[in-house]
């Protein structure tokens, strides 16, 4: 933990960007300038339909894969093509 007190650790809803409010009263975003006070309030349902949404992390890694973005990180051949024949 760091010597000093950076005040409160919070995540910008904008721009994603991590960064402490350094104690001030208001918590800005040294990136984007958003105030995180202004934040727009989600209901929980709001968030858990969000979450499921997402499409599970192996798809986009298969995907990634057949696409040749991305080397296979288990070690094992990448996935073949499929034919559209």
């Amino acid at each position: 933990m760091p010597g000093k007190d950076l005040g409160t650790k919070h995540i910008c809803f904008k721009c994603g960007a991590k960064f402490y409010d350094l104690k001030k009263p208001e918590p800005v975003c040294p990136k984007c300038g958003a105030n995180q006070r202004e934040q727009p309030v989600r209901s929980p349902a709001a968030e858990r339909r969000s979450r499921a949404a997402r499409e599970p992390v192996e798809t986009v890694k298969e995907e990634l894969v057949e696409e040749g973005d991305l080397e296979d990180l288990d070690g094992e051949e990448p996935l073949e093509e499929a034919d559209d024949e």
